[in-house]
């Protein structure tokens, strides 16, 4: 089977895209949240976004 966009699951189907939380390494709020592929990225994700309790661009860390 294979997988197509914007098509329904069927039950049983696991999906290689996991929702995770994004940390501000500053103050560690939990800002944002996207999705990542496990199998393809075995690393915790890293970007800097802009955190609106420290009020500047930070690095935010993928949280469990």
């Amino acid at each position: 089977m294979t997988l197509v966009w914007n098509q329904p699951v069927e039950a049983g189907v696991v999906s290689m895209n996991n929702k995770v939380t994004l940390a501000c390494k500053e103050c560690g709020s939990r800002n944002y949240s996207t999705t990542s592929n496990k199998q393809t990225q075995t690393e915790r994700l890293e970007l800097k976004k802009y955190c609106s309790n420290c009020g500047a661009h930070t690095v935010h860390k993928e949280t469990k």
